[in-house]
């Protein structure tokens, strides 16, 4: 069955949030929502440090969908600071925070800082794969080659 566009994306502001945009596209054509850091009190990520930073939403993805959470491409650029694990996927049965696991891979130490926009959440399709285990593959020309086989 096709989905009904535009999807709905359901969110839920959580409590002590009211302050926070909901996610958001800041233009037209932006492809991703940006999230916002719904932080008490700024916190320090030094060089090497891993701190899960909560978003103060949760939120009911649509069945056969899910969540893409990505670094902003500004952090990583200027600062090193990036997701641990991207992109992450919010699957469409989760219902608790959406929370951003950084990272902070620069040189200097990064203070987030509550409304800082840290990363981005893209709404994509998850396709119903039918696992088939089989005796042979199809062969190509590249075969079992990979990391690095085809040159650069």
């Amino acid at each position: 069955m096709p989905p009904h566009y535009p999807l709905q994306l359901k969110i839920k502001r959580l409590p002590g949030n009211e302050d926070l945009p909901l996610p958001r596209k800041m233009t037209a054509h932006s492809a991703g929502f940006d999230l916002a850091a719904a932080v008490k009190e700024p916190v320090m990520l030094k060089p090497g440090d891993i701190r899960l930073i909560p978003c103060g939403f949760a939120m009911a993805v649509p069945p056969g969908w899910e969540a893409q959470i990505r670094p902003r491409s500004g952090l990583a650029a200027k600062h090193g600071v990036t997701l641990v694990n991207t992109p992450g996927t919010i699957d469409a049965d989760y219902r608790g925070e959406v929370q951003l696991p950084l990272i902070n891979l620069g040189p200097a130490a990064f203070t987030i800082e509550r409304g800082m926009r840290l990363a981005q959440m893209l709404i994509g399709p998850v396709p119903d794969v039918q696992v088939l285990e089989v005796q042979d593959l199809d062969q190509t020309s590249r075969g079992s080659g990979g990391f690095g086989h085809t040159g650069h």
